[in-house]
């Protein structure tokens, strides 16, 4: 009898520790950084690692990891004058707040209020005239917000309004960014895991939540030059939910974000748009989320722009950038390249996808979905330091894999 009581006692622990889990990860999430907070990145070079080859519709990919990593990855540079791949010239810079110099990791000057609780952390990095600055998840009090910090000196440059209390999470926050002509664009997300308050932001002009921000460069070089200590953004569009990557074709913007259960998006970004976030999406509510309702879909009747595509399901859709020369002069279309993280059952991410376009680029022609590993999660390309793709000598490419490592990619033996 003691034995079953006992037995009985271990089953009913382990069901409360689960229901626990499911209703407060935010908890759970905590507990995890403090164990990890401050914790330098493990790095190994991978000499002559295992080459692995998977099949496209048209090509070979061959992909070998060059570099072992810790850590998620927030940027990673390579100068794009040196076309021998060099891996001492990589900076590597990871969300829980280190930068690589000569392949050795130092800590990032970062403001006293930078925080990585509730999965927060460096979300992305953009450099200007030789300064580096940060998107970051930052903590005062009890207020949660997203700022913009110079790492040069580690000051505050720019700082949203409070998040709503009620389940934050920073992953929601995604974000990239390209350069164009006098201006940097920035995509910021709306760092939920099933708040509407916060969802709510990406429609609201007083929030910079949800939004493509723009920023002028000669905003940047009063910065710099000390005459002025905040920095001005101003909103290109709004209704985005999880914009994890941002690239130009020219003078066309292209972004790709996670949609909610399903719908992730590939947009062409025009000024003053707004993409319908939480109003309308190809993706269905979570279950817990007010019993897995769908979404509107119609973008265009709710007087919103509709995506080029959106993935149904998703695949957990990561980074973004233009098509490496090969694919390009293979295509000879509009070509873009994404990644993506762990995706679902039905519709598994660890791939890379090829999206092709028309000559106008408002309508995708044709998306190839190439899956590489299980244990991959594809976070970043390595670009040069305006967020353009770094290709090598051979016109290989490089991507990063979330606490996996830095993979070169080469695309081989196309059909004629």
């Amino acid at each position: 009898m003691k034995k079953l009581l006992l037995i009985l006692g271990w089953l009913f622990s382990l069901v409360a520790i689960s229901l626990y889990v499911q209703e407060n990860p935010e908890k759970i999430e905590n507990i995890k950084n403090y164990f990890s907070k401050d914790k330098t990145p493990e790095i190994i070079l991978d000499e002559g690692g295992e080459i692995q080859r998977q099949p496209g519709n048209s090509f070979i990919i061959e992909f070998q990891k060059v570099i072992s990593l810790s850590e998620k990855t927030s940027f990673i540079v390579h100068d794009d004058n040196i076309l021998n791949f060099d891996k001492n010239s990589l900076k590597i810079y990871t969300q829980n707040g280190y930068v690589t110099n000569n392949l050795k990791f130092e800590k990032l000057n970062l403001p006293k209020f930078f925080t990585t609780k509730k999965n927060g952390g460096v979300k992305t990095i953009f450099i200007y005239n030789n300064y580096e600055f940060g998107l970051i998840s930052s903590l005062k009090g009890d207020c949660f917000y997203a700022s913009i910090a110079s790492l040069n000196n580690g000051k505050e440059l720019f700082k949203t309004k409070c998040l709503p209390k009620e389940y934050i999470d920073y992953n929601g926050l995604g974000s990239s960014n390209i350069h164009h002509n006098n201006k940097v664009f920035l995509s910021i997300g709306t760092p939920e895991q099933r708040s509407s308050k916060i969802r709510a932001l990406a429609q609201d002009n007083n929030s910079m939540f949800g939004k493509i921000l723009e920023i002028n460069k000669p905003d940047l070089d009063k910065i710099i030059a000390k005459q002025e200590s905040d920095l001005n953004l101003r909103i290109f569009t709004s209704g985005h939910r999880n914009p994890q990557g941002l690239t130009k074709i020219n003078d066309s913007f292209f972004s790709v974000e996670h949609g909610p259960l399903g719908g992730d998006e590939l947009n062409k970004i025009i000024k003053n748009k707004n993409y319908g976030w939480p109003v309308v999406s190809y993706g269905t509510q979570y279950n817990y989320d007010e019993d897995g309702k769908a979404y509107d879909i119609s973008h265009e009747n709710n007087q919103f722009e509709e995506p080029l595509f959106a993935l149904v399901p998703s695949v957990g859709i990561s980074a973004v950038n233009t098509c490496p020369s090969k694919l390009k002069n293979y295509y000879k279309k509009p070509c873009l390249l994404a990644l993506s993280l762990y995706g679902n059952s039905l519709r598994p991410g660890r791939s890379i996808l090829i999206y092709l376009l028309n000559e106008k680029m408002d309508r995708v022609h044709s998306i190839e979905k190439i899956f590489l590993r299980d244990h991959l999660k594809l976070r970043h390309f390595v670009t040069n330091s305006k967020n353009e793709l770094y290709e090598d000598r051979g016109g290989s490419i490089y991507i990063s894999a979330d606490k996996q490592g830095i993979y070169k990619l080469s695309f081989i033996k196309f059909r004629n």
